[in-house]
Protein backbone atom coordinates (compact mmCIF):
# COMPACT_ATOMS: atom_id res chain seq x y z
CA UNK A 1 0.00 0.00 0.00
CA UNK A 2 1.55 3.46 -0.53
CA UNK A 3 2.31 5.60 2.41
CA UNK A 4 1.51 9.77 2.20
CA UNK A 5 4.02 11.87 3.64
CA UNK A 6 2.63 14.30 5.54
CA UNK A 7 4.81 16.82 5.02
CA UNK A 8 4.74 16.78 1.29
CA UNK A 9 0.86 16.80 1.42
CA UNK A 10 0.91 19.30 4.09
CA UNK A 11 3.54 21.17 1.60
CA UNK A 12 1.29 20.81 -1.25
CA UNK A 13 -1.91 21.70 0.39
CA UNK A 14 -0.23 24.90 1.66
CA UNK A 15 0.72 25.97 -2.12
CA UNK A 16 -2.76 25.62 -3.51
CA UNK A 17 -3.80 27.40 -0.97
CA UNK A 18 -1.52 30.41 -1.37
CA UNK A 19 -2.09 30.24 -5.27
CA UNK A 20 -5.95 30.03 -4.74
CA UNK A 21 -5.01 33.11 -2.37
CA UNK A 22 -3.52 35.04 -5.60
CA UNK A 23 -6.80 34.20 -7.54
CA UNK A 24 -9.52 35.56 -5.06
CA UNK A 25 -7.84 38.85 -4.64
CA UNK A 26 -7.64 39.50 -8.46
CA UNK A 27 -10.76 38.11 -9.31
CA UNK A 28 -12.68 37.83 -6.62
CA UNK A 29 -14.49 34.75 -4.61
CA UNK A 30 -17.98 34.25 -6.99
CA UNK A 31 -15.56 34.90 -10.32
CA UNK A 32 -12.44 32.87 -9.74
CA UNK A 33 -13.20 29.17 -10.80
CA UNK A 34 -11.48 26.14 -9.84
CA UNK A 35 -9.45 25.61 -13.27
CA UNK A 36 -7.90 29.14 -12.63
CA UNK A 37 -6.63 28.07 -9.21
CA UNK A 38 -5.57 24.69 -10.53
CA UNK A 39 -3.80 26.38 -13.44
CA UNK A 40 -2.09 28.92 -10.44
CA UNK A 41 -1.07 25.83 -8.52
CA UNK A 42 -0.04 23.79 -11.74
CA UNK A 43 -2.09 21.15 -10.52
CA UNK A 44 -4.82 19.03 -12.43
CA UNK A 45 -8.48 19.10 -11.05
CA UNK A 46 -8.73 15.79 -9.51
CA UNK A 47 -5.51 16.68 -7.46
CA UNK A 48 -7.66 19.93 -5.89
CA UNK A 49 -10.54 17.47 -5.51
CA UNK A 50 -7.56 15.59 -3.12
CA UNK A 51 -7.16 18.53 -1.06
CA UNK A 52 -10.15 19.88 -1.24
CA UNK A 53 -13.98 18.80 -1.75
CA UNK A 54 -14.73 22.46 -3.33
CA UNK A 55 -14.18 25.81 -4.53
CA UNK A 56 -15.51 27.02 -1.07
CA UNK A 57 -13.02 24.59 0.64
CA UNK A 58 -10.06 26.24 -0.71
CA UNK A 59 -11.30 29.68 0.56
CA UNK A 60 -12.12 28.67 3.75
CA UNK A 61 -8.90 26.92 4.03
CA UNK A 62 -7.08 29.95 3.46
CA UNK A 63 -8.41 31.05 6.48
CA UNK A 64 -7.99 28.05 8.41
CA UNK A 65 -3.83 28.65 7.83
CA UNK A 66 -4.07 32.00 8.92
CA UNK A 67 -5.59 30.91 12.06
CA UNK A 68 -2.46 28.45 12.37
CA UNK A 69 -0.14 31.07 11.79
CA UNK A 70 -1.23 33.32 14.20
CA UNK A 71 -1.29 30.51 16.79
CA UNK A 72 2.36 30.09 16.12
CA UNK A 73 3.29 33.63 15.54
CA UNK A 74 2.02 33.89 19.18
CA UNK A 75 3.54 31.20 20.70
CA UNK A 76 7.48 32.46 19.29
CA UNK A 77 6.47 35.97 20.51
CA UNK A 78 5.66 34.06 24.34
CA UNK A 79 9.63 32.67 23.75
CA UNK A 80 11.11 36.63 23.42
CA UNK A 81 12.80 37.30 26.20
CA UNK A 82 11.95 41.25 26.28
CA UNK A 83 8.35 41.94 26.67
CA UNK A 84 8.38 44.75 24.43
CA UNK A 85 9.64 43.20 21.76
CA UNK A 86 7.62 40.22 21.89
CA UNK A 87 4.77 42.87 21.53
CA UNK A 88 6.34 44.83 18.62
CA UNK A 89 7.42 41.11 16.95
CA UNK A 90 3.54 40.20 16.71
CA UNK A 91 2.66 43.99 15.22
CA UNK A 92 5.25 44.10 12.96
CA UNK A 93 5.11 40.63 11.83
CA UNK A 94 1.14 40.70 11.14
CA UNK A 95 1.29 44.57 9.63
CA UNK A 96 3.58 43.08 6.82
CA UNK A 97 1.22 40.18 5.70
CA UNK A 98 -1.30 42.82 5.69
CA UNK A 99 1.12 45.65 3.99
CA UNK A 100 0.94 43.11 0.77
CA UNK A 101 -1.59 44.26 -2.06
CA UNK A 102 -2.82 40.61 -2.34
CA UNK A 103 -3.62 40.17 1.29
CA UNK A 104 -5.13 43.50 1.61
CA UNK A 105 -7.30 42.66 -1.20
CA UNK A 106 -8.16 39.45 -0.01
CA UNK A 107 -9.01 40.81 3.60
CA UNK A 108 -11.84 42.84 1.68
CA UNK A 109 -12.96 39.52 -0.22
CA UNK A 110 -13.50 37.90 2.80
CA UNK A 111 -15.17 40.91 4.46
CA UNK A 112 -17.97 40.71 1.79
CA UNK A 113 -18.27 37.00 1.93
CA UNK A 114 -18.87 36.84 5.70
CA UNK A 115 -21.73 38.83 4.99
CA UNK A 116 -23.50 35.87 3.72
CA UNK A 117 -21.74 32.99 5.10
CA UNK A 118 -22.06 32.36 8.76
CA UNK A 119 -19.81 29.90 9.05
CA UNK A 120 -17.15 31.82 7.41
CA UNK A 121 -17.70 34.96 9.58
CA UNK A 122 -17.63 32.58 12.93
CA UNK A 123 -14.27 31.94 11.24
CA UNK A 124 -12.75 35.16 11.02
CA UNK A 125 -14.11 36.58 14.02
CA UNK A 126 -12.76 33.67 16.07
CA UNK A 127 -9.32 34.52 14.59
CA UNK A 128 -9.47 38.13 15.44
CA UNK A 129 -10.32 36.77 18.45
CA UNK A 130 -7.42 34.83 19.26
CA UNK A 131 -5.00 37.21 18.23
CA UNK A 132 -6.24 39.93 20.62
CA UNK A 133 -6.12 37.55 23.63
CA UNK A 134 -2.91 36.62 22.41
CA UNK A 135 -1.59 40.33 22.10
CA UNK A 136 -3.25 41.14 25.72
CA UNK A 137 -1.38 38.45 27.21
CA UNK A 138 1.63 39.72 25.78
CA UNK A 139 0.66 43.63 27.04
CA UNK A 140 -0.11 42.04 30.09
CA UNK A 141 3.37 41.02 30.64
CA UNK A 142 5.03 43.90 29.21
CA UNK A 143 2.94 45.63 31.75
CA UNK A 144 4.13 43.62 34.70
CA UNK A 145 7.31 44.14 33.20
CA UNK A 146 7.48 47.61 33.49
CA UNK A 147 7.94 48.45 29.64
CA UNK A 148 4.32 49.91 28.60
CA UNK A 149 2.00 52.50 31.08
CA UNK A 150 0.33 50.39 33.68
CA UNK A 151 -2.56 52.43 33.52
CA UNK A 152 -3.45 51.55 30.16
CA UNK A 153 -5.95 48.27 30.26
CA UNK A 154 -4.01 45.41 28.13
CA UNK A 155 -7.49 44.13 26.49
CA UNK A 156 -8.04 47.68 25.25
CA UNK A 157 -4.10 48.21 23.90
CA UNK A 158 -4.60 44.67 22.31
CA UNK A 159 -7.93 46.46 20.46
CA UNK A 160 -6.24 49.18 19.30
CA UNK A 161 -2.59 47.38 18.42
CA UNK A 162 -5.52 45.19 16.13
CA UNK A 163 -6.59 48.36 14.75
CA UNK A 164 -3.77 50.13 13.92
CA UNK A 165 -2.68 47.21 12.19
CA UNK A 166 -5.93 46.82 10.34
CA UNK A 167 -5.89 50.54 9.32
CA UNK A 168 -3.22 51.00 6.64
CA UNK A 169 -5.58 48.21 4.21
CA UNK A 170 -7.46 50.53 2.45
CA UNK A 171 -4.34 52.70 2.19
CA UNK A 172 -2.75 49.53 0.27
CA UNK A 173 -5.25 49.52 -2.48
CA UNK A 174 -5.35 53.17 -2.75
CA UNK A 175 -1.88 53.73 -3.15
CA UNK A 176 -0.25 51.19 -5.11
CA UNK A 177 3.37 52.82 -4.37
CA UNK A 178 3.60 53.00 -0.54
CA UNK A 179 6.76 51.45 1.26
CA UNK A 180 5.90 48.74 3.38
CA UNK A 181 9.39 49.60 5.20
CA UNK A 182 8.67 53.35 5.71
CA UNK A 183 5.09 52.60 6.55
CA UNK A 184 6.29 50.20 9.59
CA UNK A 185 8.90 52.07 10.76
CA UNK A 186 6.20 54.88 11.46
CA UNK A 187 3.96 52.73 13.41
CA UNK A 188 6.47 50.77 15.47
CA UNK A 189 7.32 54.49 16.58
CA UNK A 190 3.92 55.64 17.42
CA UNK A 191 2.79 52.29 19.30
CA UNK A 192 6.20 53.31 21.43
CA UNK A 193 5.46 56.61 22.30
CA UNK A 194 1.81 55.96 22.95
CA UNK A 195 2.88 52.54 25.11
CA UNK A 196 5.97 53.56 26.92
CA UNK A 197 5.97 54.42 30.47
CA UNK A 198 5.02 57.51 31.70
CA UNK A 199 7.50 58.98 33.97
CA UNK A 200 6.32 61.00 37.29
CA UNK A 201 7.99 63.96 37.24
CA UNK A 202 9.62 64.74 41.45
CA UNK A 203 8.58 67.93 43.04
CA UNK A 204 11.13 69.98 43.60
CA UNK A 205 12.99 69.81 46.81
CA UNK A 206 13.36 73.42 47.22
CA UNK A 207 12.41 76.94 45.70
CA UNK A 208 9.04 77.59 43.40
CA UNK A 209 8.49 76.41 39.96
CA UNK A 210 8.48 79.33 37.62
CA UNK A 211 5.93 79.75 34.45
CA UNK A 212 8.41 78.41 32.02
CA UNK A 213 8.09 75.18 34.33
CA UNK A 214 11.71 75.68 35.39
CA UNK A 215 12.91 75.84 38.80
CA UNK A 216 13.51 79.15 40.45
CA UNK A 217 15.34 79.52 44.04
CA UNK A 218 14.11 81.52 46.31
Amino acid sequence: MRTVDPAKREAKRRAILDAAAGCFAMKGFEKTTTAEICRAAGISTGSLFHYFPNKRAVFVGIFEQDADETAALLAAAGDIEDPWESVLHVVVQVSEQLLHPVAAKLVLEVAAQCSRDADLARLIQGNDRALRDGLTRLVTRAVDAGRIDPGLPPRTVASWLVALVDAPLSRVILEPDLDPAAELAVMKELIARFLRPVLAIPAPAAGRVADTGEISPG
